[in-house]
């Protein structure tokens, strides 16, 4: 089993800022996924310290997060397809959005509404772990996918 600690939408510009609960629980995990909007690359930074980071930039995020990391990603954990992705535009229709980037995936990481979301849509989880001041995510990946939100 794997388990990976879930964030998007930290809008900090240092790790401290981010609610103790969370960063004792990224501590904890196998990997940690943040679905964008650091906003300073001294968060991304400061994940890093805890773990193994997985990480894409948001519509928020600095020119240099922007330069250097990607717009979506596609990686694979424990045999399950996981894509990862900030997302766009506004709250209507953006789940299927987000369902068409990534067709073939077991799980679909998000962020950018700032509001949880934990549904299996056309086979596939999508899973948005909320803005990080309100919640985070832990998912747990075996044969079966085990997924929660939690509120800070």
């Amino acid at each position: 089993m794997v388990r990976i600690g879930v964030i998007s939408d930290t809008h900090v510009k240092t790790l401290c800022e981010i609610p103790a609960l969370i960063l004792t629980a990224l501590a904890g995990v196998d990997l940690i996924v943040h679905a964008g909007d650091f906003t300073e690359r001294a968060v991304l930074e400061g994940l890093r310290t805890l773990g193994t980071v997985k990480a894409v930039y948001g519509n928020m995020d600095s020119g240099e997060l922007k330069g250097i990391l990607p717009q979506k990603a596609l990686f694979i954990v424990n045999g399950k397809k996981v894509g990862l992705t900030h997302g766009s535009g506004g709250p209507w229709g953006m789940t299927g959005r987000i369902r068409k980037m990534f067709t073939n995936a077991d799980i679909i990481i998000y962020g950018h509404s700032h509001k949880a979301k934990n549904q299996f849509i056309r086979g596939s989880l999508l899973f948005n772990p909320g803005r990080a001041r309100d919640s985070f995510g832990l998912l747990e990946i075996s044969a079966e996918i085990k997924a929660e939100i939690i509120q800070v």
